[in-house]
């Protein structure tokens, strides 16, 4: 497979406007800047640039992503039912996972198999 096929555009609404070397393109007397094009980003969860394409695209569309992807309307709880979350302690010469409870402060032993499972939890609410 191509590389090209793997290049993507920053989605910065304003980077084709900034004026860095990298977005300079053209032949000389009709350079242009142009949107920056890499195989990664590391900035808006990777499809922008920089901190400052980001920062554009959320002023742009982080109203209409906000309410597309659902707005909270009521504060969230932690409650006991809710508060798990997976640990590991790193230990010589084992590791040991367990469920953890930020708010009862109770541990629970998992197997690293639960642990490396992003789907388990003791979450009950």
């Amino acid at each position: 497979m191509d590389s090209e096929e793997h290049m993507k555009y920053c989605q910065g609404p304003n980077c084709h406007t900034y004026e860095t070397k990298d977005r300079k393109r053209g032949p000389k007397g009709n350079k242009t800047y142009q949107t920056r094009r890499r195989t990664s980003f590391y900035y808006l969860g990777g499809n922008a640039c920089c901190m400052r394409c980001q920062g554009d695209w959320f002023r742009k569309f982080g109203e209409q992503a906000v309410n597309h992807f659902g707005r909270i309307t009521e504060p969230k709880k932690l409650v006991p039912e809710n508060a798990w979350s997976n640990q590991r302690d790193w230990g010589n010469p084992i590791d040991t996972f367990y469920a953890y409870n930020s708010l009862t402060k109770e541990q629970r032993p998992i197997t690293q198999e639960q642990y490396e499972d992003d789907n388990f939890t003791l979450n009950q609410g």
